[in-house]
């Protein structure tokens, strides 16, 4: 604790805490946000590279639970059709990761907060694609996922375009579930290698990023159980607005300091 308490007094580390939570919370009910949420929202009273270190572990082990669900076959099936969306995104995820320590702060916030509210105001407004919409190839597949290992690698997000991209060409509800899984499996697992090669998550952030681990996995539970008590949709919505509204806060915070 006295690592965590190095780089966050305790009443921030507790803030920290329930916003971990409420991001588990939030990815069992609805499935996505954790990385939005715990990134907009630690970024408010702590420096963006360490936001983005501290939310490293729980996404890596909140996405490896989303797998396991299936058989390795399943798994392997999901890697063969997508290996060309995963090298290209594995490619460019390791790269854009190396450039955050070089970044400005005010920089990486302006980043973090356009990639937050341009991917929420997108979900909201009802253009993206509806499924079945595209056909899947190997241009597409290279090209989304080039744009989302570079997002991915800069801010911690490559889920919004993923989905986005599975849904319009049409991959069936289970398919997508396991797809996002690996995806988002593998690009945990790339990003965590990445900022360590970087040395944004390091021996000083990695036991806050183990601390937050508890909460998130916690929290995925608990959104699983009360899932159903929820119109998901009306929920969706709500959490896009509230994200909308952290990443308004970190363009603020980006442009005025």
């Amino acid at each position: 604790m006295d690592a965590i308490f190095s780089i966050l007094s305790l009443p921030l580390f507790i803030i920290a805490f329930f916003i971990a939570l409420f991001a588990g919370v939030i990815k069992g009910i609805v499935g996505f946000a954790m990385p939005m949420i715990m990134l907009s929202g630690i970024s408010t009273f702590a420096d963006p590279e360490l936001a983005l270190a501290a939310l490293i572990l729980p996404t890596l082990f909140t996405n490896g639970m989303q797998v396991f669900r299936y058989g390795l076959s399943d798994v392997w099936q999901t890697i063969k059709r997508f290996k060309m969306f995963l090298s290209i995104g594995a490619l460019t995820l390791f790269s854009a990761a190396q450039l955050v320590p070089v970044l400005s702060t005010n920089l990486l916030l302006l980043v973090i907060g356009l990639a937050v509210t341009g991917f929420a105001l997108w979900q909201l407004s009802g253009r993206a694609p509806e499924p079945g919409q595209w056909s899947q190839n190997k241009m597409l597949d290279a090209g989304i996922g080039a744009f989302a290992g570079i997002v991915g690698g800069l801010s911690g997000m490559w889920g919004p375009p993923t989905v986005a991209y599975l849904t319009a060409i049409g991959t069936q509800k289970k398919q997508q579930m396991l797809a996002q899984g690996v995806i988002y499996g593998l690009g945990a697992l790339l990003l965590m290698l990445g900022h360590w090669k970087s040395g944004v998550l390091n021996s000083t952030t990695l036991p806050l990023s183990l601390a937050l681990l508890i909460p998130a996995i916690f929290g995925m539970w608990l959104g699983g159980q009360i899932s159903d008590r929820f119109d998901q949709a009306t929920f969706r919505n709500v959490t896009l607005l509230v994200l909308i509204l952290g990443g308004l806060n970190l363009l603020r915070r980006g442009i005025f300091g």
